[in-house]
């Protein structure tokens, strides 16, 4: 399904289902410290009924599932969610797919909401009430996000120059530590509770950092077949001429949490 936002990459559509084997075999990635900073928090825990949004894959609740909360996961695109129920043969996860607008569980369904690099996309005037409705009482929403360092990282921004040749209009360029952006529209119904930012590294091999690269908006979800193909030829021959075999690549995280009022 194409997404089309002003706000993102000139207007120009993307969809993430054309490049959801890419996602499942390449995104999953979070180090364990990204984890254990939601841990932290005392959230996605035994005992917790938790909703991800935006699941993808289902990189966090299968991440997660281990620390024993309940997790429901929902997404606008069917290739994700087909690949995230492939991904998780064998949890007890509850995946829907649906745009995150038009979600509808009952009153107080969820301790927590969780939205995992995809907070930006969502129309929050109709979404913040309906997350203050399904969240209990004291109930939170978790944003979180991970994102490369091109000024800092050499290999990151090579490969980031070559995505934006092919693709100039993709917004998603040029990260710098920062926190995650909150809607003003939720402070009337939630507190901002917490932030945190935190630098990263994490490996990759030449083939597993091509794939992730391919696996973004700018390039798996946005171009054609063709200009993929072409773009991953070049890709690949800057990578044996910048990169050893193995390296890590500077990231940050960052996490923010909303305490419903």
């Amino acid at each position: 399904m194409n997404i089309i936002s002003k706000s993102i990459d000139n207007g120009n559509p993307f969809d993430w289902g054309r490049t959801s084997a890419d996602y499942a075999k390449f995104r999953d990635i979070y180090p364990e410290k990204f984890y254990r900073k939601i841990l932290d928090r005392n959230l996605c825990m035994d005992g917790q009924s938790v909703l991800d949004l935006g699941t993808g894959t289902g990189v966090l609740p299968r991440n997660m599932y281990r620390f024993g909360a309940k997790w429901t996961a929902t997404d606008i695109s069917e290739n994700q969610i087909a690949q995230a129920r492939i991904l998780s043969e064998g949890m007890d996860i509850d995946y829907h797919v649906a745009a995150t607008e038009n979600i509808n569980f009952p009153d107080g369904s969820f301790d927590v909401v969780t939205a995992c690099q995809c907070f930006w996309y969502f129309d929050h005037e109709t979404l913040m009430p309906k997350l203050w409705r399904m969240l209990r009482q004291g109930g939170s929403i978790l944003v979180l996000y991970m994102a490369w360092l091109p000024f800092e990282d050499k290999i990151a921004g090579e490969s980031e120059k070559l995505a934006l040749k092919y693709n100039p209009d993709w917004s998603g360029a040029g990260e710098t530590v920062h926190p995650i952006w909150i809607p003003d529209c939720y402070k009337e119904k939630f507190e901002l509770v917490y932030h945190e930012e935190f630098l990263l590294h994490v490996p990759f091999t030449r083939e597993s950092w091509n794939g992730r690269m391919k696996a973004c908006r700018g390039i798996g979800a946005s171009l054609s077949e063709t200009e993929i193909a072409k773009w991953e030829e070049e890709h690949k021959k800057l990578l044996v001429q910048i990169a050893p075999e193995k390296f890590d690549i500077l990231h940050y995280g960052a996490i923010a949490q909303l305490e419903r009022k």
